[in-house]
This record gives structure tokens, C-alpha cells and sequence, in this order.
């Protein structure tokens, strides 16, 4: 069975890859430390924005190279959320941008240059979540009309009727079906710490797949959904299903500072109000999205 560890290295390797290693391995104070709720703050606390480093300023923690989710160009559904956010608040919008490697919450959150991370998933305490504003999952991609097109799970038995070759970021979720279902010799594994300001694993294995390196690739919904999409090729892009010793999806929400209630508050009820919005900007970046029954969100028409 997958263990924690792998479940939110996994998880964590499309937005934070240097920094899921230093979560669970380095001592948690450590990375977890805050400078206290006042600390850079500017004008009156009445509305709760002595949290704030600008009460004025809608300011982002992000990466600046780590599409489709960040870029300093402003490119990624981060950033069209960021814009959606600081229109709604009133606020002129700023970023605070960090390599997504080891320290960046250290270095960005916590040290109070930013006030919020726009892609957190539920369940750890490096920071303080948000209600999830969506929920995805792992995928696989395949070449429209190739053989392994239309598979829809890592239990096909079109997986074992004859060697074809699987792309895989290393110690990530879809890693332990194959491995239960003996297809590890077939697998071509991506790694997954890398420096995003250089490489992707996520583009790599698309660019695999368009060539005939790999037949199949799987790779976190966000990453699949957004390469797929502006892929030369027509690839298409399954969600993969809950698995038994294997979990495949997680809810994604905002993450703050643990001593800012009354932001992160404030947060929650942005994320009730505009919700169709805020699904509707991923559902534009080929994000697969899930409701709470597992079932796939389509597209608006």
C-alpha cells in the first residue's frame, strides 16, 4: 500500500518537487515558523489586515517558471486566479516569486514578502489550508487512435498483452498500481525533483509521448490536461480512478500563514461565492477536474 510519504511526494512533485522532500524529511519547526500575526504590517487592523503584508495589495507566493500553474509572465491558472482574486478584493495585485524548490515557504510566506500560495493540497501543515476551490486527480495521456487509446485504468489488460513503455514520475501514486500489476519493467521513470527553472518532467514525457518514446504518460490531471492540450498531436487525457492501495485524487485549496484566521477566512468566502468562475479558469487550462462523487466536471459549452 502507498504510504503517506509517497502520497504527498507524489502529490506535491507538479508544484513543489525540491520542497516535498524537505516537508518530510527536514524537522517541521523549521519549516513551519512564522514571524508572528503583525509583522509587516501597514495601516489599521479593523478588518483583520494587520495580517497582511499590503492591506491594498493582493500578494502571491509563486513560482516564476512552473506552467501550467505559475510564471513571472503571467501565464498560468494561478495567475488568471490571482487577477480573478484581487478584482473581486479591490487590491492591486503583486507577486513574491520563489524557484519551487526546498524554502519556499520559508522564503516567501512565512517571511512575509506574500500573503497566500494559490495550490495547496488539503492535509499538510506547512501552511494553513483554505476550503479546497477544486479537486483533480491523476491521469493518464495516449496518442488518439493508438492502441493504447481509450484505457481508462492501470488495470487494462491492453497494459500486458504486449511491452509498451509507460511514463512515469518517480514515487508518484500511479507507481504502485503499476507495480502491483508487475508492469514496473515497462516503465520509463521521470524524475521527480527538478529545478523548474530549467526543466519540466511533466513537458518531457509529453514530448515523449508525441514522438513514440513512451505509448502512455502519467502524470498529475493539471500537468496532463495542460500539455495535452497544446500538444502538435492529439492527445487525449483520461482521469484515472481511485485505486485500492493507491490514491489518486486530492482536493487543492489556498494556503496561509497558521496565524491568519481572519484572512483565511475571508479566503473561504471567496472560494463559496466563485466557485463556477474559479472552475471554470481551470476547466480553460485542460485541468480535469472531479466532483465529490469522483465524476469528471465537463466544460462549459
Amino acid at each position: 500500500m502507498i504510504d503517506l510519504t509517497n502520497r504527498w511526494r507524489g502529490l506535491a512533485a507538479p508544484r513543489f518537487r525540491a520542497l516535498a522532500a524537505a516537508i518530510l524529511f527536514a524537522a517541521a519547526p523549521a519549516f513551519a515558523q512564522h514571524m508572528g500575526p503583525d509583522f509587516g504590517a501597514k495601516g489599521d487592523d479593523s478588518q483583520g489586515s494587520i495580517e497582511l503584508v499590503d492591506p491594498k495589495t493582493l500578494r502571491i507566493c509563486a513560482d516564476p517558471n512552473n506552467l501550467p500553474f505559475s510564471n513571472d509572465k503571467g501565464e498560468g491558472f494561478e495567475n488568471r486566479i490571482a487577477e480573478f482574486l484581487a478584482k473581486k478584493l479591490g487590491k492591486d495585485l503583486a507577486y513574491s516569486y520563489y524557484p519551487g524548490a526546498t524554502g519556499f515557504v520559508r522564503n516567501t510566506l512565512n517571511a512575509h514578502l506574500c500573503d497566500v500560495i494559490l495550490g495547496m493540497p488539503q492535509g499538510n501543515d506547512l501552511v494553513q489550508p483554505t476550503n479546497p476551490y477544486y479537486r483533480t486527480t491523476y491521469a493518464i495521456v495516449t496518442r488518439a487512435g493508438s492502441e493504447l487509446d481509450g484505457v481508462k485504468s492501470l488495470d487494462d489488460p491492453r497494459l500486458k498483452e504486449k511491452p509498451h513503455r509507460i511514463g512515469l514520475v518517480a514515487n508518484t501514486p500511479p507507481g504502485n498500481v503499476l507495480a502491483m500489476n508487475g508492469l514496473m519493467a515497462s516503465v520509463k521513470p521521470y524524475a521527480l525533483m527538478v529545478d523548474t527553472r530549467v526543466e519540466s518532467s511533466g513537458a518531457a514525457m509529453i514530448h515523449d509521448l508525441e514522438k513514440g518514446d513512451i505509448d502512455a504518460a502519467l502524470l498529475w490531471g493539471p500537468i496532463a490536461g495542460y500539455y495535452a492540450k497544446h500538444s502538435s498531436e492529439k492527445l487525449n487525457v483520461t482521469p484515472l480512478p481511485e485505486t485500492r492501495g493507491a490514491r489518486m485524487a486530492f482536493r487543492i485549496g489556498f494556503g496561509v500563514r497558521h496565524s491568519d484566521q481572519n484572512w483565511k477566512r475571508e479566503l473561504n468566502t471567496l472560494i463559496a461565492q466563485n466557485k463556477t468562475e474559479l472552475e471554470r479558469i481551470l476547466l480553460d487550462y485542460g485541468v480535469p477536474l472531479l466532483d465529490e462523487s469522483g465524476h469528471q466536471i465537463a466544460a462549459p459549452r
